[in-house]
């Protein structure tokens, strides 16, 4: 059984709004460096322990994935492989490092062959989630809230935390319930994620980082591009209806009635529409998900959030809008290490293997739906065809309740619908009619472009345990 690291009087000194600042760990002694990696979909994230005077700190770096090298080259300069980990002789190539992510299972091969070390593969959703209480339960002001572009930092009592929603924001997205130290359960997830972002970013604006995309969006006017509600009601009925006028409907929705090409619209407004578009989606997810379970307490990690104040404010408006202020968007520092973080407290671990993710999962809850309706058209009646849940898509998407003749009510809906495809699909196809973009549709493969559970784990798939 290798270190195990001791986390007491864990503390930030620098300023928490610096990016990903050392953790001080001043019980821990100054001995060699102990290293965890979380090989995502697109960036590597390392964690590391460092020496610094008599005390022992926390570091923090990342990769992207596709720089393998770079993040070896990394690792030797920082003399990262000096005693550190376990072994399992008298070799370096008998040590182990401990691993999350999908890249530990395709790249296990490269670690061996380029540092002569092995991966120990730890499950990437409990590994998550160990990071996460790590911050929440050992890091004073690990945790905060960021509205209107102000931060301010909360403090929760270990004895208060559970349960809460964990949102973790990577290529995709994963919901999870956590109920208590190596307790939760994937609730569910979304495939439009960061790597969405980063990609149509890449297609739409030529920007060549994530990075650069953020910068690009603080620059930019969003409603260059999205439709909000007076566009398509008017001032006079959305004030008689009581709705704001500068609610958003359809995002990237004015590009269907627009003439311009994707060269006539700034890279600036083409990121901040972008960045509004997928932020106030997962935040409407998260939000749906949270009332499900009857959870009030929301946090939100992943490598994507990056500190951004506007993603964060985003995410945060967002939230507050649909649940009428019953929730709060809380943040993360070091959100995008929660994994890397969680796989290096599993040093030391008395238990020899992780959670496993299919265990550690409950029976989905909510019932399969009934079996088709077989009445016959004449038989029908009001007394079984109320209530329905009628799914409208328009520009945007609206979710009505309908109870009765002339009764419903509206539930929710979405910025997300046909006037974002198409307008999306104009700006990169140069379609020019609904028509003409589902003809394309039919002739491609999305396999292209999208990125699959076998490009981040490799062509065995995600391990079953």
């Amino acid at each position: 059984m290798g270190r195990r690291i001791d986390l007491s009087g864990a503390e930030i000194r620098a300023d928490p709004g610096d990016g990903s600042p050392p953790i001080f760990l001043p019980r821990q002694p100054a001995a060699s460096p102990l290293l965890a990696l979380d090989i995502g979909g697109t960036l590597i994230k390392l964690v590391y322990t460092a020496s610094c005077g008599a005390e022992a700190e926390l570091r923090f770096a990342k990769f992207e994935r596709r720089r393998l090298d770079d993040c070896f080259d990394f690792v030797r300069a920082q003399g990262l492989l000096g005693c550190n980990g376990t072994t399992t002789g008298p070799s370096k190539e008998n040590m182990t490092l401990k691993a999350t992510g999908g890249g530990s299972y395709k790249f296990g091969d490269d670690f061996r062959q380029k540092l002569g070390v092995s991966l120990d593969k730890l499950d990437e959703m409990d590994s998550v989630v160990s990071g996460a209480n790590f911050l929440l339960q050992n890091v004073p002001g690990a945790a905060f809230t960021h509205m209107s572009g102000k931060r301010n930092s909360i403090d929760i009592s270990p004895d208060n935390l559970f349960p809460y929603l964990l949102v973790n924001i990577g290529s995709g997205v994963s919901i999870l319930k956590v109920t208590g130290n190596r307790k939760f359960e994937r609730v569910t997830g979304t495939h439009i994620g960061g790597g969405t972002m980063f990609g149509l970013a890449k297609l739409l604006t030529g920007c060549k980082s994530y990075d650069e995309f953020l910068q690009l969006s603080q620059k930019g006017d969003n409603f260059v591009l999205d439709l909000v509600v007076k566009d398509i009601c008017g001032e006079l009925a959305c004030q008689k209806q009581g709705l704001s006028t500068s609610t958003l409907a359809s995002s990237f929705g004015k590009v269907i009635t627009s003439m311009k090409k994707l060269a006539d619209y700034k890279p600036e407004d083409l990121a901040s529409a972008l960045l509004s578009a997928f932020t106030y989606n997962i935040a409407q997810i998260s939000f749906l998900v949270a009332s499900l379970l009857g959870l009030r307490r929301v946090f939100f990690g992943g490598s994507y959030i990056r500190g951004h104040k506007s993603t964060m404010d985003n995410i945060s408006y967002a939230l507050d809008f649909w649940s009428e202020s019953q929730m709060q968007a809380s943040f993360l520092q070091h959100e995008g290490y929660l994994g890397a973080l969680g796989a290096l407290m599993s040093y030391g671990d008395p238990r020899d293997e992780n959670l496993n993710l299919e265990e550690s999962q409950e029976e989905n809850s909510h019932e399969a739906a009934g079996p088709t309706d077989v009445t016959s058209a004449d038989e029908h009646n009001d007394s079984n065809i109320f209530p329905y849940l009628l799914v409208n898509i328009g520009s945007g998407v609206s979710m009505i309740e309908v109870i009765g003749k002339g009764k419903f009510e509206r539930i929710i809906g979405s910025h997300l619908g046909g006037g974002t495809i198409l307008g999306l699909a104009r700006l990169l196809t140069g379609c020019s009619s609904y028509e003409e973009f589902l003809d394309l549709s039919r002739r491609g493969d999305n396999l292209a472009v999208d990125l699959t559970v076998g490009d981040i784990y490799g062509e065995r798939g995600y391990p079953k345990n």
